[in-house]
């Protein structure tokens, strides 16, 4: 399959430029291929002669398998393998080893262990899925099963080496217990957040076809480089004879950031069989191999002066990693850049359960840790007699704590300025259970301040303009419903100075530039960088033939005096002087200018200052007083992030991250058997998410910030900042309206009333 590309003539209907495509807010390109089914995810392919492949999952936690019934499915009609440990094909590499902190264990058929429920245990591919689900039935695997380790009081703790990808798993400044001795106020509370899975519409699919050792896959990532590169390390092969195509994804989240097992698994039940093979995990299979946001106990002490300044912080973390490898939720991370404090100690540790390993999760460690700060944030201002806003406003830090480093703080302020005038906060009642609506429920208001650190990672673009004024942007980006297809475009349009008409704009396949991964927030930084330095090169060449040309209008002007727009190089000096794309390059007697460009962190000025989205979300609550039953009436969120390249994804964008955090502060739980380590919920009926009654009337609201020194295009992400202040708004709505302050998330009817 070829590189997927959006059409020049593909441009929205509607769309209107005022000079620019940047800050526009088109409507997404990629929109009329997914409502009429044009668009193809990978799930959708058959190429000619496919098998299909079914999973055969454990169903204990530990142990190992015993016996599977290989030879009643192979006998089933239509069944053409059972690839087995013992029966798959070899690999390369071991994949248990570790390159580093993005190189995750697989779950390969190696050997008979058992490390989680619903880990791989067999692979049957057959002629039809219905061949192989029902193969996959009669193995009837048998177990030597063990004691599983479930939750966070099993096994010993420990502390990690690092949390997230290389942070320290401890970090302090200042003395703690002094500070705790020397306030006027303190408290002590624990909070808790459980396992959650990721559950993105889309599962896992993958449809592996080999040709030699050449390797041809049509999967969903959100890294096409770094899977080549994990692929062929497994397969001992080189990553440019690995083709992987991704041009759309059904929600990644981090959870497709690496290939998951059952997707290398399709790739060598291919090799198998010598035919091209299609792998679609189950819904329920998702639970386990796929990670998931880790649990955790999170006690949090908090100590203030009377005047309401904090003296002391001090969060103290508990979470839990698999058996077998190392992904510890770093949920201390907002403590660490938010608030002032003269004394803060940060403390992971951590325990091994029987569990899949977990992974990043939007948001991974400050949706956890943001929980459990921002209610004691609150907790400590009702002690002090102070509304929650004021306490804030008095301690957001000017400076990142502990480092040290300048970020802009203004834009937090504006954020908690903005969200509170649309919200009406003003007026309201430090005390609960003061309010009830017409209908007798009780009313309540809570706020959280959101932050997300403004990354950026390596990628590289190509760019290209033409003698008949159009152009072509190319690139390995990925798009997983955030937009991409559309902002990068945006950027490429305005960087080449073309209109979004005259732009094919390429991306979603391996054999383009490395775009890096689609993560972290940092995509649009990343790619949009790279687009941007690769069309600044083809201007810098395009001017340097019209400047140094007698017969320009340009001549003279020097690479630094001219802009592009509207297909057309002018002078900055003087604005009446300009001359076409066409014109300059036919003088040139040349069909085209190509040029290269990479994005990545500046190494100064990350050493000089934190970086950081900013935001607050404000929440109000209906709970009924006598079964418990709490409704999320009401929610605003005011943030910064930077530039805004297209205002109504970068909403839609704020919007599904607020309607995450309120699935996580009153849905989400994974629910598993102490005594099996079996899931109790692993399917969209029992484990709950929003529906679209639960989700109230949003307003997200889009605060201006000029930051020249995050990266070149002074964007920051989106996608992931709308979840961390929203959980703790809602819990501190719910105390405000009913006086009970739950520390477990997700709040239920039950903690209310129990």
């Amino acid at each position: 399959m070829t590189a997927t590309s959006t059409p020049a003539s593909n441009r929205p209907a509607g769309a209107i430029r005022h000079g620019s495509s940047i800050g526009q807010p088109l409507t997404r390109r990629d929109g009329p291929l997914k409502v009429t089914g044009q668009a193809r995810f990978s799930a959708d392919n058959l190429p000619p002669g496919t098998l299909h492949a079914a999973l055969c999952v454990a169903r204990i936690a530990r142990g190992r398998v015993t016996g599977l019934d290989v030879a009643a499915a192979e006998a089933h009609p239509g069944v053409v393998a059972v690839m087995r440990p013992g029966h798959a094909p070899a690999l390369a590499k071991d994949p248990d080893a570790k390159d580093g902190p993005f190189t995750f264990r697989l779950d390969l058929l190696q050997n008979d262990r058992v490390r989680y429920a619903n880990q791989p245990i067999a692979v049957v591919i057959a002629e039809t899925l219905e061949a192989a689900t029902e193969g996959a039935r009669l193995l009837a695997p048998t177990y030597a099963a063990e004691t599983p380790r479930i939750g966070l009081d099993s096994g010993e703790a420990f502390t990690p080496d690092s949390v997230g990808v290389g942070a320290p798993p401890v970090e302090t400044d200042g003395d703690v217990e002094a500070g705790l001795a020397a306030a006027s106020k303190t408290i002590a509370a624990t909070y808790e957040t459980p396992a959650q899975y990721h559950n993105a519409m889309e599962p896992h699919a993958a449809v592996a076809s080999w040709d030699g050792d050449r390797l041809t896959l049509l999967m969903p990532t959100q890294a096409l480089a770094m899977s080549q590169a994990r692929l062929a390390g497994l397969f001992g092969i080189r990553p440019e004879d690995i083709h992987i195509d991704s041009p759309y994804l059904g929600g990644g989240f981090g959870s497709k950031g690496v290939p998951a097992g059952p997707q290398v698994l399709a790739c060598m039940a291919a090799k198998l069989v010598g035919r091209p093979v299609k792998l679609v995990p189950t819904r329920t299979q998702m639970y386990g191999p796929m990670g998931h946001r880790g649990p955790t106990r999170q006690t949090i002490r908090l100590g203030a002066d009377a005047a309401g300044k904090l003296t002391a912080l001090d969060h103290h973390i508990r979470t839990a990693s698999s058996s077998f490898d190392d992904f510890f939720e770093p949920a201390g991370r907002a403590t660490s850049t938010l608030y002032a404090s003269p004394a803060i100690a940060i403390r992971h540790e951590a325990v091994r359960l029987d569990t899949g390993t977990p992974l990043f999760m939007r948001a991974p460690g400050e949706a956890t840790g943001s929980v459990a700060l921002e209610s004691a944030l609150d907790e400590m201002a009702f002690a002090l007699g102070m509304d929650p806003l004021e306490f804030r406003l008095a301690n957001y830090a000017e400076v990142e704590p502990i480092t040290g480093k300048p970020f802009s703080s203004k834009a937090l302020r504006d954020c908690y300025r903005r969200g509170a005038e649309a919200f009406g906060w003003a007026g309201r009642p430090l005390q609960p259970r003061q309010t009830r609506d017409r209908d007798g429920f009780l009313v309540g208001t809570g706020m959280g301040t959101a932050t997300f650190p403004a990354l950026i990672f390596e990628g590289m673009a190509r760019a290209e303009i033409r003698a008949d004024g159009t152009g072509t942007v190319e690139l390995g980006a990925i798009d997983m419903g955030q937009g991409s297809w559309t902002a990068l475009a945006q950027i490429a349009a305005d960087g080449l100075g073309i209109g979004m008409d005259a732009l094919t704009f390429r991306m979603g396949s391996s054999d383009l530039p490395n775009a890096g991964i689609a993560g972290g927030s940092g995509h649009t930084a990343t790619a949009g960088g790279a687009i941007h330095a690769a069309a600044a090169d083809v201007i810098r060449q395009l001017a340097e033939l019209a400047t140094n040309d007698p017969a320009s209008p340009l001549y003279g002007a020097g690479n630094a005096g001219v802009t592009a727009a509207d297909g057309r190089l002018t002078r900055r000096d003087d604005p009446g002087r300009s001359e076409s794309v066409t014109d300059i390059l036919k003088r040139a007697g040349r069909a085209s200018i190509e040029g290269q460009g990479k994005a990545g962190a500046d190494p100064a000025a990350q050493a000089s200052y934190a970086m950081h989205a900013h935001g607050a979300v404000f929440a109000e609550v209906k709970v009924d007083p006598d079964l418990g039953q709490i409704r999320v009436s009401r929610l605003t969120g005011a943030f910064a992030a930077g530039r805004v390249i297209n205002p109504r994804l970068v909403q839609s964008q704020y919007y599904g991250g607020m309607i995450w955090g309120l699935s996580f502060a009153l849905h989400e739980r994974a629910e598993m058997d102490p005594r099996t380590g079996r899931f109790l919920n692993d399917n969209l009926a029992e484990y709950h998410v929003p529906v679209n009654a639960d989700v109230p009337a949003m307003e997200a609201i889009l605060v201006h910030e000029d930051d020249a020194v995050v990266n070149a295009l002074g964007v920051k992400g989106v996608g992931e900042i709308g979840i961390t202040g929203t959980v703790g708004a809602i819990a501190n709505a719910v105390w405000h309206a009913t006086g009970v302050r739950v520390r477990e998330m997700p709040i239920t009817l039950d903690k209310l009333l129990g």
